[in-house]
């Protein structure tokens, strides 16, 4: 099939914006609970409510600060911190007041901070902690349209003119902003509300900047909230108002933001994870009966459970609940799920998924996904353990997901079938075009690059490769720029083969290599905390042989195992014939990834040429 769509299910009035839901869920439903604030440290367990009518004030209270303090609508107001409370209370206070959201990522390196600030031509930016402050005084002098900087922690210390350490006494950004705002009339917070209009400007996102420099995304009030009121037509039953999230994902990603938006318009209960060291606390505490995730995080959890399998000498048992799980799940995609399947699940539920769903704190039965693809494997398995996982696909110019997988429309392997109001097309090379109101606006002063994406019918030019089924769900096969081209001619798309090694439980990063030489190849980090624990339990048994970890000939055969796994579900000129074991992982702070983790190439080739010449050698 070369082109699927859905009819809209939704249409956005002009004079809708995304700063509504706060003020019509206080209005219609002011008791009930919008989001729980979990505590660390002594006070892990106690949890602070915040309901519908405590959300639109604090909104309203933060909104007349930003007026205070001079912010005129359209201008822009960058956020950058964790996922937290105070992030949402920024995002639609600014919002409130008619302002721009430039939402930056706090791993971005400090030349990628100053380009955003400056290319958006933020007004102010809110950082988190003193760190972040410090390095946004340093680079005030070169942003010129930058008028304020505050800080939402308040913790750290500073010294005073007496020249002792002391307790920083500024107040923290909700609190300055708050105060501010009691000398502005509300009325003032109201009548700028009333006339945002759904056409325009709500935020500014940069793309990941994989390839070169990135570029701002103009994403309208009407774009945001078409994918928004469209996509929970659909997700209903994942968001809904008996339902809760945990958000941990970085809220400067348009996924994560959209979710956010979802769940207060859908009247869902959030709660925020800033720490993912704290991650398992904070979902065995709030519980949360959905979640959104990246593939990474459903590996390493099913990683970690085989690790923990592993050593408590329950690896059959474990390996055998797998076998079964997936069975189970093409047994049901079929619909033919026989007694014995269902009894053998049964006892592995009790064995082993109901341990692997605790994790997640109990409740959770499904979990959206999406940045890239899961395996097939792992999403058989999750689904016979009962944690379905929904993926779907989309770019910051879709405003996230355009296609999703649903709960009335599931296919594993896919990444759904288009949102109503979306039309994909695969053009003849391949690609994958999208045309819809969800798609954005254009790039943010670039219009060149404007004219290169979008054409002049509104076909988003995404530059992935992918492929439609009868049914209208669509499969992502790599990137249009990434396919490898081989002495040989053969095209060779990498990134089906690096999503399948990096399921692997001692695989953390991988690139494939190719372009120009004889046959396929590939760069490998390893999970240095899976290693390590695999490393104990070797030296538990006393099979240890002392060999380094990145030398070890019994690793090598692993990892040559998992190699020879992947080729088996590749054409042979496709297959990967060497690799090599880098001795550092990639990293946002090296400038090998993307502050959302995509791999950067071009920085990669250069920085290990040598290993990758050795492949060859």
């Amino acid at each position: 099939m070369r082109e699927f769509s859905i009819p809209s299910a939704v249409e956005v009035s002009a004079e809708a914006n995304l700063a509504d839901p706060v003020w019509q869920n206080a209005e219609s439903h002011p008791d009930e609970i919008a989001v729980q604030i979990l505590h660390d440290g002594f006070h892990h367990d106690k949890v602070e409510e915040i309901s519908y009518a405590a959300l639109r004030d604090n909104v309203s209270a933060v909104a007349a600060g930003l007026i205070a303090h001079g912010v005129q609508p359209g201008e822009r107001v960058a956020i950058m911190s964790r996922t937290r409370y105070e992030w949402m209370l920024l995002d639609y206070a600014i919002w409130s007041v008619g302002g721009v959201v430039v939402p930056i990522y706090p791993t971005s390196s400090v030349s990628q901070i100053e380009w955003m600030l400056s290319d958006s031509g933020a007004v102010a930016c809110v950082v988190e902690n003193h760190e972040q402050q410090r390095l946004l005084d340093q680079l005030a002098p070169a942003l010129p349209a930058l008028r304020h900087i505050w800080r939402i922690e308040t913790t750290e210390t500073k010294t005073v003119e007496t020249g002792t350490a002391a307790a920083d006494q500024t107040s923290g950004a909700i609190a300055t902003l708050t105060a501010a705002g009691t000398t502005v009339d509300p009325i003032q917070v109201t009548n700028r509300r009333a006339a945002l209009r759904a056409s325009d400007l709500a935020t500014i996102i940069y793309t990941s900047g994989t390839t070169g420099k990135s570029k701002g995304c103009r994403i309208l009030h009407r774009t945001l909230l078409f994918g928004v009121c469209n996509g929970m037509t659909v997700c209903r039953l994942l968001l809904n108002p008996s339902a809760s999230t945990l958000m941990f994902l970085p809220l400067a990603h348009v996924l994560a933001r959209e979710i956010q938006c979802g769940a207060l318009s859908t009247r869902t209960t959030l709660a925020y994870s800033p720490d993912t060291k704290q991650l398992l606390k904070d979902l065995a505490q709030f519980a949360p009966t959905m979640l959104l995730a990246i593939p990474r995080v459903m590996e390493r959890l099913f990683n970690g459970a085989q690790q923990k399998a592993l050593a408590a000498g329950k690896s059959r048992t474990f390996n055998a609940a797998v076998n079964i799980a997936i069975s189970y799940s093409i047994a049901f995609e079929t619909g033919t799920v026989g007694l014995r399947l269902r009894l053998l699940r049964a006892v592995f539920d009790l064995l082993v998924y109901r341990k692997l769903r605790a994790s997640l704190g109990g409740r959770c039965t499904r979990v959206l996904s999406g940045g890239a693809p899961l395996s097939t494997r792992l999403g058989h398995f999750f689904r016979g353990a009962g944690v379905t996982v929904y993926e779907g696909y989309g770019l910051t110019e879709t405003m996230a997901a355009c296609t999703v997988n649903t709960p009335e429309h599931n296919k594993i392997g896919t990444a759904g079938r288009p949102l109503p109001g979306v039309t994909i097309r695969i053009a003849d090379d391949g690609e994958v075009l999208v045309k819809g109101a969800l798609v954005f606006d254009g790039y943010w002063r670039d219009e060149a690059a404007t004219a290169q994406a979008l054409d002049d019918q509104g076909w988003l030019y995404t530059g992935d490769i992918g492929a439609l089924d009868e049914a209208g769900f669509l499969r992502i096969t790599g990137r249009k720029k990434e396919l490898i081209v081989t002495s040989t001619g053969k095209n060779v798309a990498p990134a089906p083969l690096e999503d399948a090694l990096r399921a692997h439980p001692l695989i953390s990063q991988c690139m494939v290599v190719g372009d120009n030489k004889p046959f396929i190849g590939c760069l490998i980090t390893l999970d240095i905390e899976m290693l390590t624990a695999r490393r104990e339990l070797d030296d538990a048994a006393g099979s240890d042989n002392g060999a380094p970890l990145h030398s070890d000939p019994a690793l090598h055969a692993q990892l040559q195992a998992a190699v020879d796994a992947v080729n088996a579900t590749v054409s042979h000129s496709e297959a990967i014939k060497g690799f090599r074991v880098l001795s550092e992982d990639f990293s946002v702070e090296n400038g090998e990834l993307t502050p959302s983790l995509k791999v950067k190439r071009a920085v990669i080739a250069q920085r290990y040429a040598c290993e990758i010449a050795a492949i060859y050698g």
